[in-house]
């Protein structure tokens, strides 16, 4: 018999699916010419934006759910601002190849984000090029490659779009992990959202008025309240799904589903847009890609459980580091490895960094967490 916390396990990952799956496919049918009309992708972005800080703000000042973090006009500055300016980016970029591409060639564009990740860890001093890691990002290079080649309705404007966005968004994951863990700010989804949204939005006015004002006081463009409050609660939704889904499972059963929900949603595209015409080089390219994105996550996997504490070892550790520890006052490090005690606590920051987030995701920030030891000397300090 299936145990009740192995079944909400199995529901939370069905519903990220489902809601990860609808809200692109809502975007692509609100935006697409042929069918709502509603080609304006930065205020379909700054919708999304307002309402999700709306209701951060609500949960956090107004009903209290979870306590603002202590947050310096100088951290504000220096890590929040040009993590929300990659963010709001990375979404509005997303959202604008929906107009020129179709949402299954997206998806074959989106098995390059571990390649732009990597490159950009590399980049900025986080990771190291190594030959393993590298030759996998080639093969994933390659595999989109001969997928783009094999798409019947390529477009050059809708494919840099869709790129550029997925480097702007490894870049933010990157600034995530370099910025505030190296500030010691921990931040939740409500919390992340509450700081985040607002100033994404921000961000977002200036290009809104530079590229769409204009166009919105001269078009005929329809706006049904309806639609849009649905789309952004379905896109807010998502946000805490992903929340329950990395709380529940480990990195594994997340790039797993990740990889389902992928191939479902293209099969998903061409049903509810016939024009969305997949070729078998399609198919071909990307399980090319898809091969070296898999080869990657079982690298990454691997660094991790070697990485970790041998139990056998544990006591000696233990010992060691409560002789350092009268040495230094640094008693634990933020981890961002993507596995965690037991596999039930997944920090989201490794989640977002290591895996295909989804452009309406929120900037999951990741969570400190104790290490064994650290619980032990956190309790003897107490003490």
């Amino acid at each position: 018999m299936i145990s009740k916390p192995l079944l909400l396990t199995y529901l939370y990952l069905l519903i990220y699916i489902l809601l990860s799956s609808g809200v692109i496919l809502y975007n692509k049918w609100v935006l697409s010419p042929k069918y709502f009309n509603f080609p304006l992708p930065i205020t379909l972005t700054m919708i999304h934006m307002g309402f999700s800080g709306a209701v951060a703000f609500f949960l956090v000042r107004v009903f209290k759910v979870v306590p603002p973090v202590k947050m310096t006009f100088e951290i504000y500055a220096t890590c929040v601002m040009p993590i929300s300016a990659f963010f709001a980016s990375s979404l509005w970029l997303g959202n604008t190849a929906y107009l020129h591409i179709s949402v299954a060639f997206i998806q074959m564009l989106k098995a390059l984000m571990p390649v732009a990740t990597f490159l950009m860890a590399v980049l900025c001093g986080t990771d190291k090029l190594r030959c393993d890691v590298f030759l996998n990002m080639v093969l994933v290079s390659v595999g989109v490659v001969v997928s783009s080649y094999g798409e019947i309705h390529f477009n050059v404007i809708g494919t840099v779009y869709q790129v550029t966005g997925i480097f702007a968004e490894a870049l933010r994951l990157v600034l995530t992990q370099v910025l505030l863990q190296k500030k010691g700010l921990t931040l939740n989804p409500i919390t992340s959202l509450y700081y985040i949204a607002p100033c994404s939005f921000v961000f977002l006015f200036f290009p809104w008025f530079l590229l769409e004002k204009s166009e919105m006081e001269v078009s005929q463009i329809q706006f049904n309240f309806w639609i849009f409050f649905s789309n952004a609660l379905c896109a807010l939704a998502l946000n805490f799904s992903i929340f329950l889904v990395i709380g529940r499972t480990g990195a594994v059963t997340i790039r797993v589903a990740g990889v389902l929900k992928d191939w479902i949603l293209i099969a998903l595209s061409t049903v509810i847009f016939p024009e969305s015409t997949i070729t078998g080089l399609n198919i071909v390219g990307y399980a090319i890609a898809l091969c070296g994105v898999v080869m990657y996550n079982y690298i990454k996997v691997r660094d991790v459980q070697a990485s970790q504490v041998p139990v056998d070892g544990l006591p000696e550790r233990m010992s060691k580091d409560w002789r350092m520890e009268k040495k230094s006052s640094d008693i634990f490090v933020p981890s961002n490895s993507g596995e965690s005690n037991g596999g039930t606590d997944l920090g989201s920051g490794s989640f977002s960094l290591e895996s295909n987030m989804d452009e309406e995701a929120a900037p999951l920030i990741a969570s400190s967490r104790l290490s064994h030891i650290g619980r032990t000397q956190v309790g003897s300090h107490a003490v």
